[in-house]
């Protein structure tokens, strides 16, 4: 067990942080006394000690002195700032691990002057409910026990899958950003059914389920999604024809380019100071 033992630190105590602080306690990776969550809004800080039993800190160097693993959950414009404040606190046995968009491992050990194991990771909100998909890479100084124990982290909140840091711009664009695609997708399926007659509530639930229904076909039976679509498609049916409206619009096309932009601005993230 890579957890076993481990006080983990999380610095931000947004959706984030609380996502996957409340996925290590949900699996019994990690007591809540072994959890520290740092964040400048105390407010917060008390809720998720009463919700969750975690120790609250407003003082970030605290926490890391307190933690073997380190979670930097805090926005991409203010974790260079946050590191170099914490730095002098850093030990070479700790695993930092980020989760900031477009903030580069080479841009994070900088901050540092040890050799510090950084592992960098792409999550997304459904980690909320335990459902997230995430993408980690790991930094030269990060060795195989640092990589399990992250990975450990984010598979108590979804799936996880590693691949090389210069993808993790796609990545953001794909997965990071991919609920909010899907989001208006389904609100585009529902008013098609609202526009029909269909009641919200009911257009919503059979949305949703659909979508999720379709995914776990994915997962869950590994055959290629345009497989998957030719067993629901019958010459000449209904599908068929929702399909070619869906073609006559370059759906494919508009997703494909919604990847790229969000990968690009990802990107361009990377050389903001």
């Amino acid at each position: 067990m890579p957890l076993k033992g481990q006080k983990i630190g999380c610095l931000g105590g947004g959706a984030m942080g609380e996502a996957l602080v409340t996925g290590l306690l949900r699996e019994g990776l990690v007591a809540p006394a072994d959890l520290y969550v740092s964040d400048i809004n105390q407010e917060r800080l008390e809720y998720l000690n009463k919700k969750l039993g975690v120790n609250i800190t407003a003082d970030n160097t605290a926490a890391i002195k307190a933690a073997d693993i380190v979670i930097l959950a805090v926005k991409p414009q203010v974790i260079i700032p946050l590191l170099k404040e914490i730095a002098p606190a850093a030990r070479m046995s700790q695993t930092f691990i980020s989760i900031a968009a477009g903030i580069t491992i080479e841009q994070l050990q900088s901050c540092f002057e040890s050799p510090i194991p950084v592992v960098r990771v792409i999550p997304n909100t459904p980690c909320l409910l335990g459902e997230g998909a995430s993408a980690i890479s790991a930094g030269k100084y990060a060795c195989e026990e640092n990589i399990k124990k992250a990975v450990a982290i984010f598979a108590a909140a979804g799936k996880v899958a590693a691949v090389p840091e210069t993808l993790l711009d796609c990545v953001t664009g794909l997965s990071g950003s991919g609920p909010a695609y899907m989001y208006v997708i389904m609100e585009g399926f529902i008013d098609g059914a609202v526009r029909l007659g269909l009641p919200r509530d009911t257009a919503r639930v059979l949305v949703a389920q659909t979508m999720l229904g379709a995914a776990k076909m994915v997962l869950e039976t590994g055959e290629h999604p345009g497989k998957l679509k030719d067993m629901v498609t019958t010459p000449g049916g209904t599908t068929m024809a929702g399909l070619f409206a869906l073609e006559e619009g370059s759906v494919r096309a508009l997703m494909m380019k919604a990847v790229a932009a969000a990968a690009e601005r990802s990107r361009e993230m990377s050389i903001i100071k």
